[in-house]
């Protein structure tokens, strides 16, 4: 994969560079696929549904509305992602049990880490346009992601 620096050096404005300094826990640091969303907050049933089907190479983007209050991810959805053939997970939020999601064929950006499971109530909409940190997350469009941080397709 071509670095998001060279990426954005080679087709500047046509990207967006996503300012959030999300942190890497997945076991893959650099990924990239055709995005699909998740809004959610602080409930990670629809999520979890979405990650539970095929991914084909996608990467999911998930508004959790930044909250630090409750984890929107696992290691067991983290798992369905992995076994789903999802390429990464960006949560605008934080996910839960970082170390064995480190050990995972699975990238992974979110904001932090909390415990605290979240609520299991279905509340949330699939493949809706997300804007957060400025950037708009299109479904369809794709997302480049590593070390540096995130780019995506205008």
């Amino acid at each position: 994969m071509t670095s998001t620096a060279d990426l954005y050096d080679q087709h500047g404005d046509a990207l967006q560079s996503l300012p959030l300094q999300l942190r890497s826990f997945g076991g893959v640091t650099a990924f990239e696929g055709p995005i699909r969303t998740v809004r959610c907050f602080q409930d990670n049933v629809v999520l979890k549904e979405l990650l539970s089907t095929p991914g084909d190479g996608s990467v999911l983007v998930v508004d959790g509305a930044g909250s630090f209050d409750t984890a929107l991810m696992g290691d067991m959805i983290a798992q369905l992602a992995v076994d789903n053939g999802w390429e990464g997970v960006v949560i605008h939020g934080c996910i839960r049990d970082s170390v064995a999601i480190g050990r995972m064929p699975l990238g992974v950006k979110a904001l932090g880490t909390n415990p605290r499971r979240s609520r299991k109530e279905g509340t949330g909409e699939v493949d809706v346009t997300l804007t957060f940190g400025d950037v708009v997350f299109r479904p369809g469009a794709r997302l480049y992601a590593d070390e540096d941080g995130v780019v995506v397709e205008r």
